[in-house]
């Protein structure tokens, strides 16, 4: 996980403001494995993550026994170390000295007499701008799920790799791009890179512009052959923020690519030159 998380400022909808400063321990990846991971839904009933994680936990989640909660009993549990949480939280980051808010997956756990800005946070991934609707994210939740339960499984595995920049060791992987198909999104493309043609200046491997739909399917196909980025960022808003740029495998959920840039006139919202130029190095 990036530096940067171990002191970001959160927010879970039931819970108010709190400082994330808690950098899990190996003995609390272990104690994971024996918890129950309970999904707490959002507020509202008809949002597209409660849809969609219901179906995905019940496709894919191996690592424990689960179940759906609300925001009320997450209060009630989250004191009791026999419970994990997966959950949706609100970020904002105090050194980029803006107003910017983000969603946020976190696997959280239980601990006793702990406020929630204490509990564990095993895993914590960027979802979307807080002002964009999920629908922004929500078809590709089947690959953030399952990059949770690897990337604790890995923990597990590799107690050396628990730290605050964990993520990085994920990026050696972008040297195995040459032979993937790079899936992107129009909507997710700064202007410099926003064709085919354009993008093939800066990267030499295969890649397509594709529909949600096609990334969704590729998901679901488990596709082998296919990479796809997931892009968050203000979508237009007027706030200066971060652009989140993560390329995931749609069969492993592998981690290729993750990085992030603020936004300004200069590096707008979405994909840059300069990211190819890395995943092409």
């Amino acid at each position: 996980m990036k530096k940067i998380l171990t002191t970001v400022c959160c927010l879970i909808a039931v819970s108010g403001v709190f400082a994330k400063e808690h950098m899990p321990t190996k003995e609390e990846y272990k104690a994971f494995l024996n918890t129950k991971t309970l999904v707490v839904m959002d507020a509202n009933p008809m949002s597209d993550f409660n849809f969609k994680i219901k179906e995905v936990m019940d496709a894919v989640w191996t690592l424990t026994d689960y179940e759906f909660i609300s925001n009320d009993e997450f209060e009630d549990k989250r004191n009791d170390p026999a419970y994990s949480f997966l959950i949706s939280t609100v970020a904002t980051f105090d050194a980029d000295k803006t107003k910017a808010r983000y969603n946020f997956l976190s696997l959280l756990l239980g601990e006793t007499d702990s406020e929630v800005r204490d509990l564990p946070d095993l895993c914590s991934l960027p979802l979307s701008y807080l002002r964009v609707e999920d629908v922004s994210y929500a078809y590709k939740l089947e690959a953030f799920v399952r990059f949770i339960q690897d990337h604790v499984n890995l923990m597990n595995e590799r107690p050396e790799l628990i730290k605050p920049n964990a993520f990085k060791y994920y990026n050696d992987n972008v040297k195995s791009l040459d032979d993937k198909t790079l899936f992107l999104v129009k909507e997710d493309l700064a202007p410099e890179v926003n064709t085919v043609a354009k993008i093939k200046s800066f990267y030499p491997y295969d890649v397509k512009i594709v529909t949600r739909s096609e990334v969704e399917d590729a998901i679901e196909r488990k596709d082998d052959s296919v990479v796809f980025m997931h892009k968050v960022g203000p979508e237009g808003t007027k706030y200066k923020a971060r652009c989140y740029k993560i390329l995931i495998g749609a069969d492993s959920s592998t981690f290729y690519y993750f990085d992030y840039h603020m936004v300004t006139k200069k590096n707008r919202d979405g994909l840059l030159m300069k990211d190819l130029k890395k995943m092409a190095s």
